[in-house]
């Protein structure tokens, strides 16, 4: 399947954008998917921050632990570009039915979970448990190419608000009825959000003006399981750019990420209120990047200024996370490395729904999210080991030496080069 830059995208990375009239079914469609995806981050950190106590409780250590995202992360991978797939397909409604009803599974598994391997089988149902990547679905087909990066960037806030509601909640929930309990109403989220779906969101929300000019069509392609198709889109040079730089880059955050709660656990040695606190803070600081900073930085700075300089932050940041023995140091360095990663996330699936064409939209987005997938599969088994063996000390080091050997690259390659390879 022969792919280019989609036809439709006449922005080059390096001009700032200018404003365009917001027609009626972007507003509408703004106003539903950050609804639903509220929801589906409040239930989603409700249960981050409920497993890990949950699986002590049950007797696991922390590498079964890192098993059990694992698991989680594997789940995600197998379903992250055949989810994509599904909606170019079928549609992007289709698509969150079934990510908040492999949700509702995965909770409902956990609320009746009194066991290690019932743990493990809440994970499984992360398959299809992709509703962010729903969303930006439906936000990709409704908005143009100038469009693009602030209606991706701005569904983060909907989604750091829930993570600042979900933990906290989670946290009360806990210490007033039980951790099931907890994982009950994050089920009960998803079925909300189910009926959202099905009673507001449009069957079709792509353009079909904009698919008539697409150079290809998926749908000629073959069916959700056509590997091929999918994995064609990688013969695009900025796609597959993309995917290699949040490969590299998020590997460290991976492994940070997924030990978080545990090492403010054992470490620092919180409680599930105050746990739920923190992660509700990390939250603040996404949704104020995702909500005011990319907005900001993409109207000023081009995409391969912006790449070079939220790596070279994050550089800096892990090795200043190395350092931070109390939780107010913690706190600090958490700023500029969730900021610059926030941006990051933003300006690469910005750029990788530009390069394809229309009908393939939520496929390069699947492998955009698969890259996050195959950090997770590696990440919680290698950061368990790295924080019983090694200790704290060496998530920083880690993200030092990863990120800081991306950013030389990208010094060594030049903004020009950067640039041309971005399209």
């Amino acid at each position: 399947m022969n792919m280019k830059q989609r036809s439709d995208s006449p922005v080059k990375h390096g001009a700032p954008p200018t404003e365009e009239p917001v027609s009626p079914l972007y507003t509408k469609m703004a106003i539903l998917t950050h609804s639903l995806i509220f929801m589906y981050s409040t239930a989603f950190w409700i249960q981050v921050g409920v497993m890990p106590f949950l699986s002590k409780s049950l007797g696991a250590d922390p590498v079964m632990f890192g098993y059990m995202e694992t698991v989680f992360a594997v789940a995600m991978l197998l379903g992250g570009p055949i989810f994509g797939r599904f909606g170019d397909l079928f549609g992007a409604r289709s698509a969150l039915l079934v990510a908040f009803f492999s949700s509702l599974l995965s909770y409902l598994t956990l609320a009746l979970a009194h066991s290690i391997p019932a743990l493990f089988l809440s994970r499984i149902f992360a398959f299809m448990m992709h509703a962010m990547h729903g969303a930006q679905m439906v936000m990709t087909d409704v908005s143009s190419a100038k469009q693009r990066a602030d209606a991706l960037g701005k569904l983060s806030v909907s989604y750091g608000v829930g993570m600042v509601v979900g933990p906290t909640l989670g946290g009360y929930i806990v210490t007033w009825f039980s951790m099931n309990s907890a994982a009950a109403v994050a089920a009960g989220l998803c079925l909300v959000s189910m009926a959202t779906v099905l009673a507001f969101i449009p069957a079709t929300t792509k353009d079909q003006a904009k698919i008539s000019r697409s150079d290809t069509k998926v749908h000629d392609s073959g069916g959700v399981l056509d590997l091929s198709a999918i994995l064609s889109l990688l013969k695009i040079p900025s796609v597959l750019f993309i995917v290699v730089l949040k490969a590299a880059v998020g590997v460290p955050a991976g492994v940070f990420h997924a030990m978080f709660t545990m090492v403010n656990l054992e470490r620092f040695e919180l409680t599930p209120e105050s746990n739920g606190r923190l992660l509700s803070y990390v939250g603040v600081l996404t949704m104020i990047m995702q909500g005011f900073g990319v907005g900001y930085f993409s109207k000023r700075l081009s995409d391969s200024v912006l790449l070079r300089l939220s790596i070279a932050v994050m550089t800096l940041s892990y090795l200043l996370l190395s350092f931070a023995n109390t939780i107010v140091m913690l706190c600090l360095v958490m700023i500029p490395m969730v900021m610059s990663g926030a941006l990051l996330n933003t300006i690469a699936s910005s750029t990788i729904t530009k390069s394809v064409p229309e009908t393939a939209t939520g496929t390069s987005l699947g492998l955009s999210m698969a890259t996050h997938s195959i950090i997770r599969t590696v990440s919680p088994t290698l950061g368990g080991y790295m924080y019983s063996m090694v200790g704290y000390a060496s998530f920083g080091l880690l993200g030092f030496v990863m990120n800081g050997s991306v950013a030389l690259y990208l010094a060594v390659l030049g903004g020009d080069k950067l640039t041309a390879v971005l399209g």
